[in-house]
């Protein structure tokens, strides 16, 4: 079987969680400390807050913004559940938002019109490791007086125009399993406010600016010195990780035949945490089961709009968006991930051009 996702773990991996392990500091500690100043160097921040897992970094950011009951934050219709429900959770609303057909990401043309007396922050995805326009976006949120906070829970390592994705707002990064590079769960609250930073550090460890004094009303979201040391191991690695994706996606669309593969926008750089083609005609249900028979995993990421899921149509939180219901009805995830060999990539081809062949499909 060709995983759709397969972390990578080498012997420096291997003895930087050990000397964690034998040194008897297992909660956050020095190395924490020092993954956030690495991880805040790479994106070209001030601040890096490291979190337990990238839905607490949505949380701890929107809190940290001082995102709460009676305000809404504007979400892409088209994403995670998790990037709505930590607006949920941090007691806001999300407004949803329709895509671009042409990126799968926040379409800058919708989000003016979504805009209310209420509006207090936008909240850009980047998704499938695509960064979203963050010159429009940027400029729109200036005019509103709204607060940025980026889901780059998929995108460590991406640009637009040259700078980092998670550097424009408040960046929010996961390290999950399955991501470019990994902690085994964990995540990072990056910024360069000052007070953003304080806060995120109070909120993850209970509010507690010193010990025993409650500032805020905070939570455990702290990450174990085990990840940080996973983290530490993992990011001097990232970019060259990101090419070899790259390269691996390169082949991927110059080979394919029956389906659309993924653009990259000019100004951007995708680092392809998942390289996402679209089925059209109605096909994607044969194909996929076609390939798993080839013991090509391929996964569907996301067969559902937010406004189509069952919380949401239970908060009445809906809409018409058009361009995301298509692209959940239409993509389909291949594997693009680094471990993959030359091989890999052509069983993959082969089994997507023998399935799209036999099923009838062709290119919308």
């Amino acid at each position: 079987m060709i995983r759709i996702a397969q972390p990578i773990i080498g012997p420096e991996e291997e003895e930087a969680v050990l000397a964690a392990l034998r040194s008897g500091q297992l909660a956050q500690g020095p190395l924490v400390a020092q993954f956030e100043a690495a991880f805040a160097r790479y994106l070209g921040v001030r601040h890096a807050v490291a979190v337990s897992s990238g839905t607490a970094a949505l949380y701890v950011a929107l809190r940290a913004h001082d995102i709460g009951p009676g305000d809404e934050v504007l979400v892409p219709a088209f994403t995670f559940a998790a990037t709505a429900n930590a607006v949920l959770l941090a007691g806001a609303r999300p407004i949803l938002v329709d895509i671009k057909k042409v990126d799968f990401t926040i379409d800058p043309k919708r989000i003016e019109a979504a805009i209310t007396p209420r509006t207090k922050a936008v909240l850009p995805v980047h998704l499938y490791g695509h960064p979203c326009d963050m010159t429009a976006i940027g400029e729109i949120a200036r005019r509103h007086s709204l607060a940025v906070i980026e889901d780059a829970a998929q995108a460590a390592g991406a640009s637009w125009q040259g700078r980092k994705a998670g550097s424009f707002g408040t960046g929010c990064f996961s390290f999950y399993a399955t991501k470019n590079m990994t902690t085994g769960e964990g995540g990072m609250v990056a910024t360069d406010d000052d007070e953003v930073a304080r806060r995120a550090r109070l909120l993850r460890d209970h509010g507690e600016g010193e010990r025993y004094r409650t500032d805020l009303l905070g939570g455990n979201f702290r990450l174990t010195e085990l990840a940080a040391a996973l983290g530490l191991a993992q990011l001097p690695k990232l970019d060259a990780w990101n090419e070899r994706r790259r390269a691996n996606a390169a082949w991927l669309s110059e080979h394919l035949e029956g389906v659309e593969p993924p653009t990259e926008r000019a100004g951007a750089y995708h680092v392809y945490h998942q390289y996402t083609v679209r089925v059209p005609n109605g096909r994607r249900g044969a194909l996929l089961a076609r390939l798993r028979e080839q013991e090509i995993e391929a996964v569907v990421y996301y067969p559902r709009c937010l406004h189509q899921q069952p919380l949401y149509q239970q908060l009445g939180i809906g809409g018409s968006f058009p361009v995301a219901e298509r692209a959940a009805e239409e993509v389909l995830s291949l594997p693009v991930h680094p471990a993959l060999s030359q091989h890999d990539l052509e069983r993959i081809a082969a089994a997507v051009n023998e399935a799209t062949a036999a099923v009838g499909v062709e290119r919308g």
